[in-house]
């Protein structure tokens, strides 16, 4: 039994937005009582050799919204993303809506602005979202309630949100045979991304699932939706009952292995802003690239 207040009759309409660039896919969730919908974990493209922005992606989410007439009320971060840069602000200037993150965001800002010797123009205490969400916490999506679990252990501010028979994991799990994500950034910890995948187990089992990332292991094809029935079962790193021992061997062992993911700089200066990119004094667009600091 669920300890969560989840609504397994109200279903959602999920239109699903994948970015070949980095594998990540984004979110139209729309009330099926009205027309406001919210949007999860958008992206925004860029060419990082190049130092050019654009904005492809969240233009195909812009049109798919105006097509169908809906009201955007929430852009949803599920975490401060480290392989992609967040539309959130591009798409909010357009089409309103407010921009939403977990609140132990403040802890990310902290850290990531010691490493990228931020000024004290740079305030850590997460004004740059409109609403920073707590463990439980509720919102609305129209007349349809959601409400948030937090998952720390990928990143301290990680956030699964919960919006009738649908539940957006962010990190915190990918498809059963992709496992789990990565528990070595700064604020990482593999036993606690152990516990918070628990609390995502103990949601109903025909709970849809929605991952924010696929890399389709062993060349199947790309796919984001899976159940909570299929990932206590199937789930290579947590499936079958696995152990809290058994997951943080793995999980550490697996990380040792990987590289750094490509975008992790210009993502975590923009996404630890809501999506905005930082400027210099004069008001020009810049990135920074810290040596031997991550």
């Amino acid at each position: 039994m669920s300890l969560f207040p989840t609504n397994m009759h109200v279903h959602p309409e999920i239109e699903s937005f994948f970015d070949p660039q980095t594998n990540t896919i984004s979110y139209v969730v729309m009330d099926p009582g009205s027309t406001s919908c919210a949007v999860i974990d958008s992206v925004m493209d860029i060419d990082y050799a190049a130092g050019r922005i654009t904005y492809e992606h969240a233009d195909k989410i812009m049109a798919y919204i105006e097509k169908c007439n809906l009201k955007l009320e929430w852009l949803i971060e599920t975490h401060v993303h480290a392989d992609h840069l967040s539309a959130a602000p591009y798409i909010q200037s357009k089409l309103g809506g407010k921009i939403g993150i977990g609140d132990q965001i403040t802890v990310v800002q902290d850290t990531f602005g010691k490493v990228f010797n931020e000024g004290t123009e740079f305030q850590r205490d997460g004004s740059q979202f409109d609403r920073l969400f707590k463990d439980g916490d509720t919102y609305d999506i129209g007349g349809m309630a959601a409400f948030v679990i937090h998952t720390p252990g990928h990143t301290p501010a990680c956030m699964v949100h919960v919006i009738g028979d649908a539940a957006f994991a962010g990190d915190t799990l990918f498809m059963p045979d992709g496992g789990s994500a990565r528990a070595d950034f700064p604020g990482g910890d593999a036993g606690e991304l152990y516990d918070s995948i628990q609390k995502v187990l103990s949601l109903p089992d025909e709970m849809r699932l929605f991952m924010c990332h696929d890399y389709g292991p062993d060349g199947r094809d790309i796919m984001w939706e899976t159940t909570v029935a299929e990932e206590k079962a199937d789930n290579i790193h947590v499936g079958q009952g696995k152990s809290r021992e058994e997951f943080i061997k793995l999980r550490e062992a697996r990380d040792a292995t990987l590289d750094v993911p490509r975008l992790i700089l210009p993502s975590l200066q923009v996404n630890m802003r809501a999506g905005d990119v930082p400027k210099t004094k004069d008001g020009k667009p810049m990135l920074k690239v810290p040596v031997n600091a991550i």
